[in-house]
């Protein structure tokens, strides 16, 4: 039961502080559980994917044993329960932290991220796990970065930034760093086999991916909530 443990021990603090008066989160959900729930379905179908062809696999000994299309119920909430910590951690910042700290440097940031990933996935291509992240990651980027302009991607990689320390604990579990065996399996011949500790790099820009993509959504629909509210109050 060790993935559920983990799915509950990620969401638990965000969920009991969403009622917190001065975050509200609460009003946020509509937005929130509507991004969440889209963005959902095609990250599960790649997981469904990669999962049949072996690019990844999940350790039976840590899981309750309930399969949806071949994947652990536990991976199904995965997509639920970190994506919810982490736009609860991105509203914080942004109720808490008035100032745009990298609204100076999103442009360059941007940039070397797209680069470094579109080099990476020429020079290593048909490691699926690497090009297919990277490649989406850089597309991804491009189009809210220089494609819809978005005011909100500075906010987003500072809380990335920031979250990359939780990430690191939540993930470090999933692959075995304190564990006697990994929860999630990865088959190195399908990415770089570089580890930050037992983590693949891939799984770093992954989660920049799910949560920017997750984000997009959230924000796009917070606007479609302000303008409806803003044509009743009228």
């Amino acid at each position: 039961m060790t993935y559920l443990f983990i799915n509950i021990f990620t969401i638990l603090v965000p969920l009991i502080f969403s009622a917190h008066p001065r975050l509200n989160f609460i009003s946020k959900w509509k937005p929130l559980w509507s991004a969440l729930f889209i963005v959902m379905i095609p990250f599960i179908a790649w997981d469904v994917y990669f999962t049949n062809i072996g690019v990844w696999g999940f350790n039976p000994g840590h899981l309750i044993g309930v399969n949806i299309l071949n994947l652990p119920i536990e991976e199904w909430l995965f997509f639920l329960c970190i994506p919810y910590a982490s736009i609860f951690t991105y509203h914080c910042f942004g109720v808490l932290i008035k100032k745009d700290i990298l609204a100076k440097y999103t442009n360059i940031i941007s940039l070397i991220i797209v680069a470094i990933m579109v080099i990476a996935s020429i020079v290593h291509f048909g490691k699926l796990y690497t090009t297919s992240t990277f490649l989406a990651l850089a597309l991804v980027i491009i189009l809210f970065q220089w494609g819809l302009k978005v005011k909100w991607i500075s906010r987003f990689y500072f809380s990335y930034f920031v979250v990359l320390l939780p990430f690191y604990i939540v993930n470090g579990m999933l692959t075995g760093m304190w564990l006697n065996e990994p929860v999630v399996i990865y088959n190195d011949l399908e990415n770089l086999n570089i580890r930050w500790n037992t983590i693949p790099i891939e799984d770093v820009f992954y989660g920049m991916l799910l949560l920017l993509i997750n984000i997009g959504l959230y924000e796009h629909f917070q606007s479609k909530q302000h303008k409806t509210s803003s044509r009743i109050s009228v």
